[in-house]
């Protein structure tokens, strides 16, 4: 009976025979999936911070106020669902081009918001204004006064509007306390994890 010899091939230096060398573990991809999360978590949590900074602080702190655009007189620079910041403007400050808010009717509460064209002097020193929507033919029918006005337009944000007309009164404060509850305690937890993970593996 023939015997025979088992014979070990050495493979060439940088070459394995190791077929799953070229795959990453499943904790390597689970900690690349965890970091990934973390990124979208951290990133998510900073884009609400930063419009509920634009949408509620700045204009708390400035006396401004957030309006929602309800009509498409304003296209294509203010569409329906704009978020509007209107800040007060003295009347001596307000030039053509300028975006104002002002009161249908002084005193009443509807209010438009409308790209100024011309501002005219009257012979008593007050100014009007004769307004026009950007997507409108013709310019407003009747000049507004000063008395009428709210305030000149600061900076917008698109759909915003929609999003606080859907969650108007008690319900916006739930809303947004569960959801800067939920991200905190998403990112504390993925934190956390993280944390455990590395000493995890510098125990092993």
């Amino acid at each position: 009976m023939s015997e025979l010899t088992v014979i070990s091939v050495e493979a060439p230096d940088g070459v394995s025979d190791d077929s799953s060398a070229d795959e990453p573990s499943t904790p390597q991809r689970g900690g690349l999936l965890r970091a990934v999360l973390n990124a979208v978590a951290v990133a998510l949590l900073a884009a609400i911070l930063a419009t509920g900074a634009l949408a509620i602080a700045v204009p708390a702190l400035t006396g401004s106020t957030a309006l929602t655009v309800l009509t498409s007189s304003m296209e294509p620079h203010l569409p329906p669902g704009t978020m509007v910041v209107v800040r007060p403007t003295d009347p001596a400050d307000v030039e053509p081009g300028m975006v104002l808010t002002y009161q249908l009717r002084s005193g009443e509460p509807t209010l438009i918001t409308h790209r100024v064209t011309q501002v005219l002097a009257g012979a008593d020193g007050e100014r009007r204004f004769i307004t026009k929507g950007d997507n409108n033919a013709e310019a407003d029918a009747d000049p507004v006064r000063e008395v009428q006005m709210r305030g000149t337009v600061w900076y917008a944000i698109p759909w915003l509007g929609w999003v606080a007309m859907a969650i108007t009164g008690p319900h916006r404060a739930i809303v947004v306390a569960v959801a800067v509850i939920g991200l905190f305690g998403y990112a504390a937890w993925a934190f956390g994890s993280g944390i455990i993970e590395r000493v995890r593996k510098r125990s092993a």
